[in-house]
């Protein structure tokens, strides 16, 4: 079975054994699919033995059904367990890649609810629920006084928000206004309002690529570096998600090949360490440096 449809057969469970009533066509329509191909998959739910269930329109699995409390138990946790694993994930150093690869890993099988409590506090919490209430239900929302970087003003937002990223620091949005996808920082958000209208470009959603600094765009641009260990280890410490693209040659010897998402991010970096880093196969983001360099002199 292919990974695409393996994870539209799991959507479809959580929707079926979920707290919320969902019919053939709500469910057609939030997981974007054809009410046949919704039949055939729930036919391939009962051929694997559960019991569906159906009172009218709504159709649910029966949490009765054989399997289903082993399946439960191996992709859902408890508030205690999510509070146990907070402290097992957040104790490891922040500098350690791992961290953030666990992360991702539990957020693939966790409840997104429990999870936003262990990783998010105060108002941030408040705001990740909000939008994954929004996210769940199709919903456009307003994002209160967002405190924008690029213009550094405080203005309203009306967005359709459809994808975190791995540690909810951020929120893939949909911006009706400048008909465009962007990345919001959660925390620059004042607050949220769930608006009662759904989606209405959802064809137009779209999450581009975010880069080792932290930058997000829709392109991505590739950057070989050589590094001694000075510079790869402040980078590693900077950026910890570098170190799965460092490769390291020898003593004292590191390179770096990646693809960034401007050179801004990688730009400042190597601006700051200039006599411990040299470029290589790269003309584009050379050509960027000596223009910041003459740009700088004068």
């Amino acid at each position: 079975m292919d990974q695409p449809k393996i994870e539209r057969l799991l959507r479809l469970m959580k929707m079926l054994t979920g707290n919320q009533s969902h019919t053939i066509e709500s469910i057609s329509d939030r997981l974007d699919m054809s009410v046949r191909t919704v039949y055939r998959y729930i036919d391939t739910f009962r051929t694997a033995g559960f019991v569906i269930k159906q009172k009218g329109k709504v159709y649910r699995i029966d949490t009765s059904s054989p399997y289903f409390r082993d399946i439960s138990k191996l992709i859902h946790f408890t508030e205690e367990e999510a509070h146990v694993l907070k402290k097992a994930i957040e104790s490891i150093d922040e500098t350690n890649v791992l961290k953030q690869n666990l992360k991702k890993k539990l957020y693939t099988v966790y409840d997104y609810r429990i999870l936003a409590e262990t990783v998010t506090r105060g108002k941030h919490a408040g705001n990740v629920n909000a939008l994954i209430e929004a996210i769940e239900n199709g919903k456009q929302v307003v994002l209160k006084d967002y405190n924008s970087a690029n213009s550094n003003r405080m203005t309203n937002r009306l967005v359709e928000p459809f994808e975190f990223t791995t540690n909810y620091i951020q929120v893939w949005a949909f911006d009706t206004e400048s008909q465009s996808n962007k990345l919001f920082k959660v925390s620059r958000i004042g607050d949220i309002e769930i608006s009662d209208v759904k989606w209405q470009f959802r064809p137009l959603h779209q999450s581009g690529f975010i880069d080792i600094f932290r930058i997000s765009s829709f392109k991505q641009l590739p950057v070989s570096l050589k590094l001694v260990t000075r510079s790869a280890m402040l980078l590693m410490e900077e950026y910890p998600l570098a170190e799965r693209d460092m490769i390291r040659k020898g003593n004292n010897k590191w390179l770096l090949q990646t693809k960034v998402c401007s050179y801004e991010g990688i730009g400042r970096f190597v601006l700051g360490l200039m006599d411990d880093i040299k470029i290589i196969d790269s003309p584009d983001f050379v050509a960027f440096i000596k223009k910041k360099i003459k740009k700088s002199k004068l």
